[in-house]
């Protein structure tokens, strides 16, 4: 049985989507390239964030979006990171029990 994918998007309500196929699946090829355009756009703006910061001249405006920014890209990375944590096999002696780092802090 495999187990469930967190996929990078949520749904309506913001509720996480999750996917329960094989990773060669359409939607699955799909999910592997949301993530990977995420993780793309996240180094592009932490480049542009970094320019922004480094000029002592940047107005509140430019840093404060800058700010909002990364914290989506950074929200984006988390969740790339937790789905790729969720399918890494569990090591011999582990409980399948265990809770998600989404459900640790919550």
């Amino acid at each position: 049985m495999s187990r469930l994918r967190l996929l990078p998007w949520s749904n309506d309500t913001g509720k996480p989507c999750f996917l329960s196929s094989d990773s060669g699946s359409p939607l699955a090829r799909l999910a592997d390239e949301m993530e990977r355009v995420q993780l793309a756009m996240g180094a592009e703006v932490l480049g542009h964030a970094r320019k922004v910061l480094e000029d002592p001249l940047a107005g509140h405006a430019e840093v404060r979006y800058a700010g909002v920014r990364l914290a989506e890209c950074l929200a984006d990375a988390l969740r790339v990171a937790e789905s790729r944590g969720m399918r890494l096999p569990v090591p011999d002696g582990d409980e399948d029990d265990s809770e998600s780092p989404a459900e640790a802090s919550a």
